[in-house]
């Protein structure tokens, strides 16, 4: 039986619980996720800065990381030939591409340090994001943007605002508009004496920045919360309270990853929450295993969940997705390929669940048939409507993508 029979199968099948399959197809194919850089060579950037620090790590050697700029962004390449869809590429501050050989410290990073980006972005007709990087460095090994020495929270003050610049570049050069996310690893490793100080500077760091004067209609600032890290376990001046509370003052957007926070809590019972008080939210969608480990995203049971919350609020145009891990153990490339089809896969699936249905069986407290069609909707052919869409976007939706990533594995990566 050929693709084409199998979809009009499932067509069939769905359209029994009143579901358009043409319609969630069409909904995904216009669903743009932000794609991190940082996947492709272990969160090294161009700087040579060295030990990755900030309470994250990257573990295993698998070969084939890239070096340089040319390396990260033919990856990227191929990475995206094999994702359905057009999507943006996420930029941390520390990579930076200096031609002449001279590398600035943070704080005097400018727009024409990523013009090779933007030049790769518009030559792509796609976005980029971009994050100030507030870890693997000097300056941050006792605190940021919450540091009691002035003179270095100055520095990082600085690093924020030229941050917000380049991403005002960004969006004037590629006609998307640019989330630049704000995260900081400062924190104590064990039981602090002073936990309001620290934020209350954080907070004023904050607010020196923003108030640096940017463009709103081009610049998306988020912050990020973050319950803890290696060698920051007992406390985050970051948290998700702080974080929650100063976007909402300020009115700027809130982000969470669900690495981000304890182990028993769940992103997908937040969102809907956030999106009550928010006009945009943004999610960095990653996986942690018992702690914020950045495993490759998979389609499992919280990712499913977090994008049926997203669905079912209508919030596609509300939510800004990105992803967010970085996995040396496996071939690079293939994680990206894998995570962010599972984003897709999970936003797939909610779009082809009679979330109308459901949501009228609740509200009428009909719970006995509503869990029996949410059980009964797991077994509906979700995997013959995802090879339709690839198939329209003209990449294989089964395994056959992974044969692309062996041979440029003997090709391309086997020769760094």
């Amino acid at each position: 039986m050929t693709q084409k029979e199998l979809y009009q199968i499932a067509k069939e099948r769905y359209a029994q619980y009143g579901i358009d399959t043409d319609a969630a197809i069409d909904a995904l194919s216009k669903v743009s996720i932000s794609m991190h850089c940082w996947q492709g060579d272990d969160v090294k950037g161009f700087e040579n800065s060295g030990e990755l620090t900030g309470g994250i790590q990257t573990t295993g050697n698998y070969p084939g990381a890239a070096y340089t700029p040319e390396q990260l962004m033919q990856d990227i390449d191929k990475a995206f030939s094999l994702i359905p869809g057009k999507h943006k590429v996420n930029v941390h501050a520390c990579y930076g591409i200096y031609t002449d050989g001279t590398i600035p410290d943070r704080d005097a990073i400018r727009p024409e340090h990523f013009e090779p980006w933007v030049r790769f972005a518009k030559e792509r007709g796609i976005g980029l994001d971009f994050n100030p990087t507030y870890f693997s460095h000097p300056l941050a090994e006792n605190g940021t943007l919450t540091n009691p020495n002035e003179e270095i929270r100055d520095f990082w003050i600085r690093h924020g605002i030229a941050c917000i610049r380049i991403s005002e570049y960004f969006a004037r050069e590629t006609g998307f508009p640019c989330l630049m996310n704000i995260w900081i690893p400062d924190g104590f490793k064990d039981v602090p004496a002073d936990r309001m100080g620290p934020r209350m500077r954080y907070m004023d760091s904050l607010d020196r920045i923003l108030g640096c004067g940017y463009d709103k209609t081009l610049v998306n600032v988020t912050i990020e919360s973050k319950v803890f890290g290696i060698g920051v376990e007992s406390y985050t001046a970051g948290s998700a309270e702080f974080a929650l509370s100063y976007a909402t003052s300020r009115g700027i957007v809130p982000l969470m990853d669900n690495g981000h926070y304890h182990p028993t809590e769940v992103v997908s019972d937040k969102i809907s929450a956030l999106l009550c008080f928010n006009p945009k939210i943004a999610l960095h969608v990653t996986r942690g295993v018992r702690w914020d480990s950045d495993h490759v995203v998979r389609y499992d049971d919280e990712t499913l969940e977090m994008m049926k919350e997203v669905v079912r609020n209508d919030a596609l145009d509300r939510v800004i997705l990105a992803t967010d891990y970085f996995d040396a153990s496996i071939n690079r490339i293939a994680a990206w390929v894998i995570g962010m089809r599972s984003v897709q896969k999970s936003l797939l699936s909610s779009l082809l669940s009679p979330n109308k249905k459901l949501k009228e069986l609740q509200d009428t407290l009909q719970f006995t048939e509503l869990m029996m069609l949410q059980e009964e909707i797991k077994f509906l052919p979700v995997g013959d409507v995802w090879n339709e869409f690839c198939a329209r976007a003209g990449i294989a939706g089964d395994a056959a993508w992974f044969e692309e990533i062996r041979e440029y594995e003997q090709t391309v990566l086997a020769e760094r």
